[in-house]
């Protein structure tokens, strides 16, 4: 019966060829959006390298500060000091690693001048993410100590100042009129990981900002390595025990200390919902419900205007389903050609939209408007595109299909569309 369906449904779409390719591009133009988004997302969330234990990490990206009086706040990364002296003493995490916010300088060549994006880490920063190492080896924690001029440098780096991205380890680089002995060369990271991308990455002791007995606030980002996925949560609720133990520094203008340590979607999320600063939770239960409610909005318009069409292809169709009804056809089996008529074509326009993402994305990637940007279709998106294209089958192909089984099989037959 099923194969029946398909080639139905098949020689349907094939006899209405404007029609199809209306329905087609609706489909396939919705789901290439759709796609193309979750594309970026699965990129910035899921476990790619150097990032490749999202599931086990945390990030402490600020801490905040209310103000006293004025019910003002202030927020900010937090110090060295900060870490050394409450995070890197916790019991439950399996690491602690240190990054910093992204800085800008300027390397010289020999016709131009190279803008840098500089990232200052730790040795454990090196073992908790798995970059892809082309040549040499990541910082150590020896080097950090000791605060030596060594450095880590993306391929595109080392492309542009040496000319090329082998036998350059042992070589040195001048940034910012200071020199560094390169110590490893890794693939370029996409600035969608935005706790470790840069285009060079040295020793944190190197920092400005690194140091400053007793300051909270500063320019760096610990990173918490959870021993299981299933501790995570164990990890978090240790942090909260340290923050509760916190002294803070200006109690004559602070009030409160607030500070989290999150999953990169909380993270981002804290950032992005407009809640109080985030005290409220971390926003995430709402951030997916909006992002679902954008998602299913933006399937149901055009999937409202496929119901108009199916509705009117119905009615062109009512003689066919006079006949068919006064064969014995019922409304279940009448229902059911429908259904599989408009899920073929949604599947043949997320295939389309499937086709239409992967270029979209390679355009993206090719107009650099992301350093390095390199998204792609995984095999989870090509999957939630299935899931798509049949929702989207089945949302604009129920009302038309009941409608169909409505009709009065005489009235039918005499093309006037009635309903029983």
């Amino acid at each position: 019966m099923l194969l029946s369906y398909l080639k139905i449904a098949w020689k349907v779409l094939m006899r209405r060829k404007f029609f199809t390719f209306i329905n087609l591009f609706g489909v396939s133009f919705t789901l290439m959006i759709l796609l193309v988004v979750m594309a970026m997302f699965d990129q910035l969330t899921g476990n790619h390298a150097p990032e490749k234990r999202n599931d086990r990490m945390l990030f402490i990206s600020r801490i905040t500060e209310k103000m006293r009086g004025e019910d003002g706040w202030m927020m900010n990364p937090v110090s060295s000091y900060f870490t050394d002296t409450y995070v890197r003493p916790m019991h439950t995490p399996a690491l602690v690693g240190l990054t910093s916010i992204v800085s800008n300088a300027t390397a010289f060549t020999s016709n131009k001048l190279l803008p840098l994006d500089v990232r200052y880490t730790d040795g454990n920063f090196w073992q908790i993410m798995e970059f892809d190492f082309r040549s040499g080896r990541g910082l150590t924690g020896a080097e950090v100590k000791q605060a030596a001029p060594v450095c880590v440098l993306n391929e595109a780096t080392a492309l542009t100042y040496f000319g090329t991205t082998t036998d350059v380890v042992g070589r040195e680089i001048e940034i910012d009129l200071k020199r560094y002995r390169v110590a490893g060369v890794v693939a370029n990271v996409a600035a969608a990981h935005l706790f470790s991308y840069a285009d060079v990455w040295l020793p944190c002791t190197l920092s400005k900002d690194y140091g400053g007995a007793g300051r909270l606030e500063g320019s760096f980002i610990p990173i918490l390595l959870a021993p299981s996925a299933g501790q995570v949560q164990a990890v978090r609720d240790e942090y909260q025990q340290v923050m509760a133990r916190v002294p803070i520094s200006d109690p004559k203008h602070i009030t409160n200390l607030y500070s989290n340590a999150d999953p990169i979607m909380a993270s981002i999320s804290r950032e992005l919902m407009p809640m109080k600063h985030g005290l409220d939770g971390d926003g995430l239960a709402q951030f997916y419900l909006i992002c679902t409610a954008l998602a299913l909005l933006f399937m149901l318009l055009p999937a409202l205007n496929l119901v108009n069409l199916n509705v009117t292809r119905i009615l062109e169709r009512s003689a066919e389903i006079g006949v068919r009804k006064a064969f014995g056809a019922t409304g279940t089996h009448l229902v059911s050609q429908f259904l599989v008529e408009n899920v073929v074509l949604a599947v043949v326009g997320g295939l389309l939209g499937l086709g239409l993402a992967a270029g979209a994305l390679a355009l993206v990637n090719e107009s650099h408007v992301l350093a390095y940007a390199n998204f792609a279709l995984s095999g989870s998106v090509f999957g939630w595109a299935l899931v798509l294209a049949l929702a989207f089958g089945l949302m604009s192909g129920v009302y038309p299909a009941w409608k169909m089984s409505r009709l009065n099989p005489v009235a039918a037959l005499r093309g006037s569309g009635e309903q029983k």
